[in-house]
C-alpha cells in the first residue's frame, strides 16, 4: 500500500503529465503561429483556437509547484534555489505569453501585432526548451550536498543531455499543438497544419530516439527501473508510430491522441525513473533527496490528501465543462478580440 509520501509524489507526477499534455499543445500553437499563420486573421485564428483554454491549463503547472512546497519542501527549495535564473525566465516567458495573448488585439497597428506575435512564438518555443531542460536535469543528477543545498555550475545545467532534452519537448509540443491546431480549425490552415506535423514526424522520432539512447548511456534510470523504463520506450515509440500514421491518414483526433500519448509515456517516464527519488546528487547516491527524506509530515500530508480529494473533482469538472463548450472548430469568421 501507497504511503502518503509516496501518494503526494505519484500526485505531483499526474499534475506535471498533465500540464504538459494539456499545455504542450497549447506552446505547440503558439508556435506555429509564425509557421502555418500566413495572415494577421489566421495568427488570430490560431490564438483564438487556445483562448479558451490555455490560463486554465496553466493551473495544472501552479497545482503541481504548490502540491510540491506543501508535500516536499526540501524538493521544492532545493530545486527553486539551485534554478532560481531558469525559473524566473520561465516565469516571465509564462507573463509575457499570457500578457501577449491578451494585448495583441487592443490595437490595430501592424507593427503592435507583430512585436506581440514574436513574444508570443519565442515564450511558446522557449517554455517547454526550458522544462525540458529542467527535467533532464533531474534525471543526470545535480550537485547536492549533505544539507540539501544546490549549487550547480552552468555545465551541469547546460550540456548536450540537457539540451537535448530541452528540443525534444519543444519538437514535441510543436508536433502536438500542429495536430491540435489542425482539430480546432478548416480549410487550408487545417491543411497547413497537417502538412507540417506530417513533415516533422521523422525529425521528431530522431531526436526522441538520440535523446533515449543518451538517457541509457548518461543517466542511471535505466538501470534502477529497466524493465518498467523499456515498456515506456516500447509504448511511446509505438504511439509516435501511430501518431504518423494517422496524420498521413489526415485523421488528426486520433493523431492528436496518440501524440498527447508520447508526451504522457515521456513525464511518466522520468518519475518513474526517478522514484523513490525526486533529485539525484551527482555527490554520491546519499545526498540523493527521496520521498522520504524531502516530505512534509505524516499530519501535514493527511491534511493536504483531505483537502485534495474534496477540491479535485470540482476543478477536473470545470475543464472538461470548458473542453467540451468550445469544442466546435473555428474558421477566420472567429474573430473574437479581432
Amino acid at each position: 500500500m501507497l504511503s502518503l509520501s509516496e501518494l503526494w509524489f505519484l500526485l505531483i507526477a499526474v499534475l506535471f503529465v498533465g500540464f504538459f499534455f494539456l499545455e504542450g499543445f497549447d506552446f505547440g500553437v503558439g508556435m506555429s503561429t509564425a509557421m502555418i499563420g500566413k495572415t494577421d486573421r489566421e495568427r488570430r485564428t490560431l490564438i483564438n483556437s487556445i483562448g479558451p483554454f490555455w490560463d486554465g491549463n496553466e493551473v495544472w503547472l501552479i497545482t503541481a509547484g504548490g502540491a510540491m512546497f506543501a508535500a516536499f519542501p526540501h524538493w521544492y527549495a532545493t530545486l527553486f534555489s539551485g534554478f532560481y535564473l531558469p525559473l524566473v525566465v520561465v516565469l516571465l516567458a509564462l507573463i509575457g505569453r499570457g500578457v501577449a495573448f491578451e494585448f495583441r488585439s487592443k490595437m490595430r497597428h501592424e507593427r503592435w501585432r507583430k512585436t506581440w506575435d514574436i513574444i508570443i512564438v519565442v515564450s511558446s518555443a522557449l517554455l517547454p526548451f526550458l522544462f525540458g531542460v529542467v527535467f533532464a536535469t533531474l534525471m543526470k543528477g545535480l550537485p547536492i550536498d549533505a544539507q540539501m543545498q544546490l549549487r550547480p555550475g552552468f555545465l551541469d545545467i547546460v550540456n548536450p543531455y540537457t539540451v537535448v532534452g530541452g528540443l525534444s519537448v519543444t519538437f514535441l509540443c510543436l508536433v502536438h499543438g500542429l495536430l491540435f491546431a489542425s482539430l480546432r480549425t478548416v480549410g487550408d490552415l487545417r491543411e497547413r497544419a497537417l502538412n507540417m506535423a506530417k513533415k516533422l514526424m521523422l525529425p521528431l522520432a530522431a531526436i526522441l530516439a538520440i535523446y533515449a539512447v543518451m538517457t541509457y548511456f548518461m543517466t542511471d534510470v535505466f538501470a534502477v527501473r529497466g524493465w518498467a523504463l523499456w515498456i515506456m520506450v516500447v509504448l511511446g515509440a509505438a504511439s509516435l508510430g501511430l501518431a504518423a500514421y494517422f496524420v498521413r491518414q489526415k485523421r488528426e483526433a486520433w493523431a492528436f491522441g496518440m501524440t498527447g500519448a508520447v508526451i504522457a509515456i515521456a513525464f511518466a517516464s522520468v518519475f518513474i525513473g526517478l522514484f523513490p527519488r525526486v533529485m539525484v546528487s551527482s555527490m554520491g547516491s546519499a545526498f540523493d533527496l527521496t520521498v522520504y527524506n524531502a516530505s512534509s509530515g505524516a499530519y501535514s500530508l493527511k491534511v493536504m490528501t483531505i483537502v485534495a480529494c474534496t477540491l479535485l473533482p470540482f476543478v477536473l469538472g470545470y475543464q472538461i465543462w470548458s473542453y467540451y463548450i468550445f469544442r466546435k472548430r473555428l474558421n477566420d469568421q472567429h474573430h473574437l478580440e479581432y
